[in-house]
């Protein structure tokens, strides 16, 4: 099982051109033999997400409490001190004019959460990945749109914004592959850059996304090089000005 999940990391980081593996998300019932927990202690649920394109370990539901947000994405009920400062920061949020009154509502979350979650490079855990997140340039996002959207069996990929880590529940509620544009906080905690967004592929659909994603990249490498060819020969050839 690793080998392979290793060969597909390889495979979506070469085709994708990305600079930060594939990281492996699993939900788990009970904590996974021969890997490290996690000590606890961060600011935000995608900072799990960050760590995991570094090495393999698990945490347990109390260690994503620090972020209350990420907590209720996670499926954690909105109770004790986690739910009240989930309140607390919900209506700072509208006082600062983040969010609309009522917006919180409508955030994708867990109906239950996991006892367990384990992150890590793609292939680096003794288990099936419930998701996989990528830090991907916008044209690699393009690539994996196009690829989710390829066959008989495509669905219309959704797209997300605040909070990241609402990209995890979006699919577990159905979608294939999704896309999030992250949020100013998933910025800060995870340094992903301001040329990164976040594409999630589902676990169980990761085997047939590979082998799309290997005929759509053949096919752009080819409208790559007609489109280069007609510019170059059109009559009045686009150039940007200098800024």
């Amino acid at each position: 099982m690793s080998d392979h999940l290793k060969e597909i990391a390889a495979q979506l980081t070469r085709d994708l051109k990305l600079d930060l593996p594939p990281v492996q998300v699993s939900y788990l019932e009970e904590p996974p033999k021969g890997v490290a927990e996690h000590p606890g202690g961060v600011p935000s649920v995608c900072t799990f997400f960050a760590q995991g394109t570094e090495k393999a370990f698990y945490a347990g539901l109390p260690k994503h409490e620090d972020c209350e947000i990420g907590a209720f994405v996670l499926g954690i009920p909105p109770q004790g001190d986690a739910g009240a400062r989930l309140m607390g920061t919900i209506g700072t949020m509208q006082k600062e004019g983040y969010l609309n009154p009522g917006e919180e509502a409508h955030v994708p979350h867990n109906a239950t959460p996991p006892k367990y979650v384990a992150y890590g490079p793609l292939g680096s855990l003794p288990m099936e990945p419930t998701s996989v997140l990528l830090f991907a340039r916008p044209d690699s996002a393009m690539l994996a749109v196009e690829t989710a959207g390829s066959g008989s069996d495509a669905k219309p990929v959704p797209m997300n914004g605040r909070p990241m880590c609402a990209i995890v529940p979006i699919m577990n509620a159905g979608a294939p592959v999704a896309v999030s544009l992250g949020c100013i906080g998933s910025r800060i905690y995870t340094e992903m850059g301001d040329n990164r967004m976040v594409v999630g592929i589902r676990g169980d659909h990761l085997d047939a996304f590979a082998k799309k994603l290997t005929r759509i990249v053949s096919a752009n490498r080819w409208v790559h090089d007609e489109d280069s060819r007609r510019k170059k020969a059109s009559a009045h050839p686009f150039h940007r000005a200098a800024t």
